[in-house]
Parts: C-alpha cells; sequence; structure tokens
C-alpha cells in the first residue's frame, strides 16, 4: 500500500468523522441492555443495508448452539436474541477474509440518579461521548463500519470477504458470537474493537458465572435463635470462596502472560436476593458470583473446587450440613483466550499488518496487554482457528456511571481499522 493510498484512507475517516459521532451518539440512544437489543440491531441492519452490505438478521436458537463449544448456559428462552451480520462479498479474493465483530447489548444502568445527565441520553463534552454503551462498545462498531467507509470513499472496496457481525450476548454468555460461528461466518483473521486503549490484548480471562442457592428454617424474629437464617449462612461460603480465590492467585499458578499481576483473578458477588419479610428469618437466598480463570485453567476443574469449597464450607454449618447449598451454572463458561500463544502464520502477519496500521495511524508503536476481562475473542481463537485481535478506543467508567469514550482515541482506531483492512484484505474498485 503506498503512501498516497494510506493518507487518502485517513482523510477519507477525517471528512466523515462528524457523520461518525452522529452515528455513535443515535446508536447509543437505543437502551440496548440485555433482551432489549432489537431496535438497535434494526437500527444496525439499516445502517448495513444503506451501504450495500448483504444483510443476515435472525434470531439464535438455542438447539443450534447448545452443543457447541463454548457455549454458555442460559435461564429463559431466546426470544428477544437477535444478531446482524453484514457480509460485503470480495469478486477478486485476492487478499485475506476478516471478520469486523462487535457486541451492541450493553449492561444496566444501575440508579439513573447516580449519572449527571441521562445514561441513554448521549452528550459530547470536551470530546468524550457520554452514555451507556458508548464506550463499551458502540464506540467499536462505529469505528469498523466508518473504516469500511473510508475504504467506499476512496473508491475501493476491501479485496476479500468481510463479515461485520453486531452481536448480542456479550456481556452475559458470549453465545450471540458462537451463534455467528454456527452460522457459518468464518475468516482468516477477526478484529474485535473492545475499549482497551488503543492496546492489542494478548490475553484475556475465562469467566464463570454461577448461584449459590440456600435454604434456611423461617421463624418469626423473636425467636431468631429456633431459625436458620439464608442469607447470612451464605457469609462464610463467600468468605471461602475468597479464600481460593487467593490460591488461585498465587505467583506459582499465573500463566507467563499474568506473571506481572499480583491479583489478575477477581471474585464477585454481584447480586443477593432473599427473604420474604423483614421481620421473618430468611427461609432462602440466592447469591450470584463471578469468578475469572486464567488462559489454559480447565473450566471443569475450576467448576469441581468451587462444588468443593461452598460445600465444605457448608458442611461446617450445624442447619447448612442438613441442608446443603444448590450451586446452579448460568451465564458465562468461559475459557480464558491467549493470543500471544498463536504462532500460526495467520496471526503473525495479521498483528504486523494491525502494528503498521497502527504506527501510521498514531505514530507510535503498538502496545500490547493483557486484560483481566473477557471478550468475544476467545470464540474465535480456540474454537475457529482463527486470530482475534482485540484493539478499540480509550474508554473510561464502562459498567459505571458517566461511562465516556474518548472520540479522538475512536478517531485514530477508525484509521487504524481502516489501513489494517486495507493492507490484509487488499483492496479491488468498489
Amino acid at each position: 500500500m503506498n503512501d498516497k493510498l494510506k493518507q487518502g484512507i485517513q482523510d477519507a475517516v477525517d471528512a466523515a468523522f462528524d457523520r461518525q459521532i452522529a452515528f455513535l451518539s443515535d446508536l447509543t440512544a437505543h437502551p440496548s441492555t440485555r433482551g432489549n437489543e432489537q431496535s438497535a440491531q434494526d437500527f444496525m441492519a439499516g445502517e448495513l443495508a444503506s451501504r450495500g452490505y448483504e444483510v443476515d438478521r435472525w434470531q439464535i436458537d438455542v438447539a443450534d448452539i447448545q452443543h457447541l463449544p463454548g457455549f454458555s448456559p442460559v435461564i429463559g428462552n431466546y426470544d428477544d436474541a437477535v444478531n446482524v451480520v453484514g457480509t460485503h462479498r470480495s469478486r477478486t479474493r485476492q487478499g485475506k477474509s476478516l471478520i469486523l465483530n462487535g457486541h451492541v447489548d450493553v449492561v444496566p444502568t444501575g440508579p439513573l440518579d447516580m449519572w449527571d445527565s441521562p445514561p441513554f441520553e448521549p452528550r459530547v463534552e470536551n470530546g468524550w461521548l457520554y452514555g451507556r454503551g458508548g464506550g463499551d462498545m458502540k464506540a467499536g462498531l462505529a469505528s469498523n463500519l466508518f473504516a469500511l467507509d473510508a475504504l467506499a470513499a476512496c473508491g475501493l472496496a476491501p479485496g476479500a470477504d468481510v463479515h461485520f457481525q453486531s452481536v448480542v450476548e456479550e456481556e452475559c454468555t458470549g453465545n450471540g458470537a458462537l451463534a455467528c460461528l454456527a452460522r457459518g461466518y468464518t475468516a482468516d483473521a477477526a478484529l474485535i474493537p473492545e475499549p482497551f486503549a488503543e492496546q492489542l490484548v494478548t490475553a484475556q480471562l475465562g469467566v464463570i458465572w454461577f448461584q449459590v442457592h440456600l435454604k434456611g428454617l423461617p421463624t418469626h424474629v423473636a425467636y431468631a435463635g429456633s431459625g436458620s437464617n439464608a442469607i447470612e449462612a451464605g457469609f462464610p461460603l463467600i468468605r471461602a470462596l475468597h479464600e481460593m480465590e487467593h490460591r488461585w492467585n498465587a505467583a506459582d499458578k499465573r500463566p507467563a502472560d499474568y506473571a506481572h499481576m499480583e491479583h489478575a483473578l477477581n471474585l464477585n458477588v454481584g447480586k443477593i436476593e432473599g427473604g420474604d419479610w423483614t421481620s421473618s428469618v430468611p427461609a432462602w437466598s440466592v447469591f450470584d458470583i463471578r469468578m475469572a480463570i486464567f488462559p489454559g485453567q480447565s473450566i471443569e476443574a475450576a467448576k469441581t473446587e468451587i462444588e468443593n469449597v461452598i460445600l465444605d464450607a457448608a458442611r461446617e454449618n450445624d442447619f447448612l450440613r442438613n441442608s446443603l447449598p444448590e450451586i446452579v451454572y448460568h451465564g458465562f463458561n468461559a475459557e480464558g483466550y491467549a493470543l500471544s500463544q498463536d504462532s500460526s502464520a495467520n496471526a503473525v502477519s495479521a498483528i504486523a499488518a494491525l502494528e503498521n496500521a497502527h504506527q501510521t495511524a498514531t505514530g507510535d508503536a503498538l502496545e500490547r496487554a493483557a486484560i483481566t476481562a473477557t471478550t468475544d475473542a476467545r470464540f474465535f481463537g480456540l474454537y475457529a482457528d482463527t486470530p482475534a485481535l482485540v484493539y478499540g478506543p480509550r474508554a473510561e467508567a464502562i459498567h459505571g456511571f458517566n461511562e465516556r469514550v474518548d472520540l479522538e482515541s475512536m478517531r485514530r482506531v477508525t484509521k487504524a481499522t481502516a489501513l489494517f483492512i486495507a493492507e490484509w484484505c487488499g483492496t479491488e474498485p468498489a
């Protein structure tokens, strides 16, 4: 790719950047929490169709994916889970194919009075766009789409097939990305612009979600000593799980990507429900818990240890030993993934292409980092023999109040993505 084309692509991103911000604002205004993504997906399908892409919009069927590696168990049905894929079919197929993946689902807002402005009324201030999901990861969807737009503005199209994916379920299972694989969408590489500050993610953790169901012995609070409190009974179980968390983080348990991190694996008690009446000793409780695992750490072995820790702690309780907790897995059943361990020719050349694109767009060398979260990259890297490059803009307060994304960072990522597409896929006349 010559310098004139490189500059032309970057100039095209600049020329359309106001439209890109407007697009991001429109997309962020859709309150696409789990189960409510349809309007955002309608918006994405319309934008892809207006650009001439072949649009595939379908409702995920659990029966199509529940037998596949990487499937995460779900509670309830998927009547409202919709994926959208827009495909560019190359005429020449001279280059390497690509998946541009991003998720449209966002996490709940929490109390609205804790936000400085309504989370689904995006605002731009001092170079940042504020709003739930603006950073995680609708800015990434915008950068993918407007990178392709930049090529089109130069009279070019990718010289290989490109599948633009807008998926659901990333924040709780990853089954949206898995459904794309089940539907036959594969490529030589995948690019996922999650908001990790313009760094290439070299490794990501796995995540296990589970619930601990406890039963107590209800009685009037005046006679609390004769009952068993199903909420308080959970506290020693949580302490035992935190002791396990400490053991898993020990230096001798860390793989190379995480050797420098003293506490990469985090256990989180994310939700507690229980009881029926303030003056009654609670007869039931449910604790929702998230635990991380390292790449290469067996999910099944981890689950076995989790169960043993909970049950051993329960047996030390006079009541629980005769009413043992029930452990229910739902949501994330995710393995860790390390791009750093992929020495395939595709991985090496894809990383080199992204390094070149980032250097051209930013003037800086591409930094690499292991992260303490998970992304949909694992599906491509672990189950489809496809190197997955996670590289996106800088964002702050994701999953928190006043989430925001750095718009100049989004501009740079869009330029780098467009340059990467041109080098990886090659180009042909639009």
